[in-house]
């Protein structure tokens, strides 16, 4: 707890050096694939990784970790989704508009 009584909240930030970035999921498009827009502006068909596909629900809207592929650029692994509190935080600190 902070000195306020609000709750701490801990969130997983993009790293740079591996090639990992923001993006939202717009639609979902079946068999573990969904299309994100990327914070770079690209829109990518987005794959679930293994250890996410029966443990994390992602729908349309939420905020989600991608690394794009580097030998195709319109496709992306999905590595981590937002909850709603860590969203929110992300916009307060100004990391996602």
């Amino acid at each position: 707890m902070n000195a306020d009584g609000t709750p701490t909240v801990r969130v997983r930030t993009p790293k740079k050096w591996n090639g990992e970035q923001f993006a939202r999921a717009e639609t979902m498009l079946g068999a573990y694939h969904i299309r994100v827009q990327c914070a770079d502006g690209i829109t990518r068909m987005g794959r679930i990784k293994g250890k996410m596909k029966k443990r994390t629900w992602i729908r349309e809207g939420d905020t989600l970790i991608v690394t794009p592929w580097s030998f195709q650029d319109e496709k992306c692994d999905i590595i981590y989704r937002y909850l709603k509190p860590q969203t929110d935080w992300l916009r307060r600190n100004r990391f996602i508009q």
